[in-house]
């Protein structure tokens, strides 16, 4: 209750913080980025300008409605999580989504690929203004209640990785350049259109954007969140798809290239029959992820 008191009022300071000419989410991205248009998936979850109760009502029901799509974020974001998924392999077709697993080699021209999560609507919960984000307690001392559905944030990094949650546009940029510098890009998945069908196959031109990356995991909450993570050894790569109904999209897949700290019960192992360290293993992200990547190591 605590927490839904102080959400209400702090996004009622929203037309006050607007009327005072606080900086625009989107003048601020062009501050930083001024070269560089801001993706659509971006744009999206800016914070609401118009209906302030509109926006507590629809935060708040996606908060409720999205606990289950959240547990799977920060599973697929905690690399040492034992997820629990069908999978299946075979010479034609690969069965992946965000939390499932497949070999290199079957990040390939002409792969057929079932992805049913990259077709599903993203979560569209908007950023909080930077002030009114600040003004919210954030921590499981005080909200245990509500932090239990949050906490892939706060678990302790693992070897190697690197992480944070930025809950307003600012931090998410802001945090982003403290890690990989200012020459960075920010990726999304793109559609040419929507679709129901989540057969797609890998089309030419796969780009490797690199190894020092940011991927960020949208978790669900009343107000956007992204727990940003990197890990050593893992590839970035943007992913062309056909649809068997002609939809084309730029998928994002990463790969792990270094698998010897993971759990050795990780259900990679057990779908993929290899061991820890052996082989490199890869996934396809989410709608709503975002992935941040330096410009010097695109290739």
């Amino acid at each position: 209750m605590a927490f839904h008191f102080l959400l209400v009022f702090a996004l009622l300071n929203i037309v006050f913080l607007s009327s005072q000419g606080i900086v625009l989410e989107e003048a601020y991205w062009k501050s930083v980025f001024p070269n560089n248009p801001m993706p659509k998936a971006l744009r999206d979850i800016l914070p609401p300008s118009d209906s302030i109760n509109g926006s507590i009502k629809d935060s708040n029901a996606s908060y409720h409605a999205g606990s289950y799509r959240n547990e799977q974020s920060i599973q697929e974001a905690s690399i040492d999580s034992n997820l629990n998924n069908n999978f299946k392999v075979d010479d034609n077709i690969v069965s992946v989504d965000e939390t499932t697993f497949f070999f290199q080699r079957d990040l390939r021209t002409g792969k057929l690929v079932n992805l049913p999560n990259l077709i599903a609507t993203g979560d569209k919960t908007p950023f909080l203004p930077d002030r009114v984000a600040k003004s919210i307690p954030f921590s499981s001392a005080k909200l245990p209640e509500i932090l239990n559905h949050f906490s892939g944030c706060e678990r302790a990094a693992i070897n190697g990785e690197q992480k944070f949650c930025a809950t307003s546009l600012e931090s998410f940029i802001d945090l982003s350049i403290s890690k990989l510098g200012k020459q960075i890009q920010l990726l999304s998945i793109e559609f040419s259109k929507e679709t129901k069908n989540p057969l797609f196959t890998i089309s030419r031109g796969m780009q490797n954007m690199g190894e020092h990356e940011l991927v960020c995991h949208k978790m669900e909450y009343p107000g956007a969140v992204f727990l940003c993570h990197a890990l050593n050894k893992t590839g970035v790569y943007k992913v062309p798809l056909v649809g068997r109904d002609g939809t084309k999209a730029n998928a994002l897949a990463v790969c792990h290239k270094d698998t010897s700290g993971w759990n050795p019960k990780h259900m990679a192992f057990q779908i993929l029959k290899v061991k820890p360290g052996t082989v490199p293993i890869c996934h396809f992200l989410f709608r709503d992820t975002l992935v941040w990547v330096s410009n010097s190591t695109a290739k």
